[in-house]
């Protein structure tokens, strides 16, 4: 993105637009600014591999504030860490290796999981974003996540790299994927989906069986938490992806392309859509199957589901570094594949 843009080239009329609204509470977890220093602390001894600038921008971005803000009801900063390093570790490497091809992204991928699992039980010292990843096991470890939470968790993780890979086709080739491809892929790039599992991880919801936590009336609120959170980034950061070649894996920027509409028309249509799947939330959370004894936790596990969004929401609209003008981290991997 050039930095030389005008903040009025920058925006072009696009900040005037209604921006999503949600009827959940926000709040940030007691421990978000020891988190902070922590995250501080691994920029500088994990990713000297990064620039000096781009290190700088990311302790702007404050990226373990989603964590924060997504589930502030965990009950210690040990709890709390798994989460951060995910958010921040995530997105840094999503920006890092932001350019690289689907293949190596699939490579990345597999070497990531085989760290999460346990399979490869070796400490990486090559490279930050493994060590991290390294890292958030053995906290996992630390603060007795329970073993099924934690499959679910990397599981979903997973998820998010293969999302990954497949938006890179799509990159590549500066296009923008049709309505339904976006759907799938963007399902699993907003992020949340980890969140989603990582919720159960607050007050007493680790106690919910499978047969609830895996319930599809559940799955289904959890795509939709991740649709709505992965629609409102792209609100946010159109801006910036209008002057960027090749991100193109943004739902204004795939109905625009797909209905040859003004962008501004398409924004519009992309908040219907959006507030379509609000509506769809609050009406499955009103209308839950019959989980017997459990019934009340279970409603007010949704209803911590919706403060996640509104957390992670409120993340991004008090940020003021990530997606202005000049803000944004560009990869600084340089692709050895296609």
């Amino acid at each position: 993105m050039s930095k030389i843009l005008s903040e009025e080239q920058f925006y072009a009329g696009l900040q005037h637009l209604p921006m999503p609204k949600y009827p959940f509470p926000d709040f940030i977890h007691p421990d978000f600014q020891q988190q902070r220093e922590e995250y501080y602390d691994w920029i500088d001894r994990e990713y000297i591999f990064h620039s000096k600038a781009a290190r700088e921008k990311h302790k702007q971005h404050n990226l373990t504030d989603i964590a924060s803000r997504g589930c502030p009801f965990l009950r210690t900063l040990a709890e709390l860490r798994p989460l951060a390093n995910y958010a921040a570790n995530g997105a840094m490497m999503d920006d890092y290796w932001d350019r690289c091809s689907r293949n190596e992204m699939y490579d990345i991928k597999n070497r990531i999981m085989a760290i999460l699992t346990g399979e490869d039980t070796i400490e990486p010292t090559d490279n930050g974003i493994f060590h991290q990843f390294w890292v958030l096991r053995q906290d996992a470890i630390k603060c007795a996540m329970p073993t099924r939470l934690y499959e679910k968790y990397i599981a979903s993780m997973h998820n998010v790299f293969v999302g990954y890979a497949e938006e890179r086709v799509y990159y590549r080739t500066n296009t923008p994927p049709p309505l339904p491809i976006y759907l799938i892929i963007r399902l699993d790039t907003s992020g949340v989906l980890p969140f989603c599992k990582y919720v159960a991880m607050q007050k007493n919801y680790r106690e919910l069986p499978d047969d609830v936590l895996e319930h599809p009336h559940i799955l289904r609120l959890h795509n939709l938490c991740s649709w709505m959170i992965g629609m409102h980034n792209d609100f946010i950061s159109l801006p910036k992806e209008l002057h960027r070649e090749g991100d193109t894996m943004n739902l204004i920027k795939v109905i625009q392309h797909e209905r040859k509409i003004p962008v501004n028309e398409a924004y519009m249509e992309a908040l219907k859509l959006h507030d379509s799947y609000l509506d769809e939330f609050m009406l499955l959370h009103q209308h839950l199957p019959p989980f017997g004894k459990l019934q009340d936790t279970v409603s007010e596990y949704v209803q911590d589901l919706g403060i996640m969004i509104a957390g992670i929401y409120a993340w991004h609209t008090n940020d003021v570094s990530r997606y202005v003008n000049g803000g944004y981290v560009d990869g600084e991997y340089t692709s050895q594949g296609h």
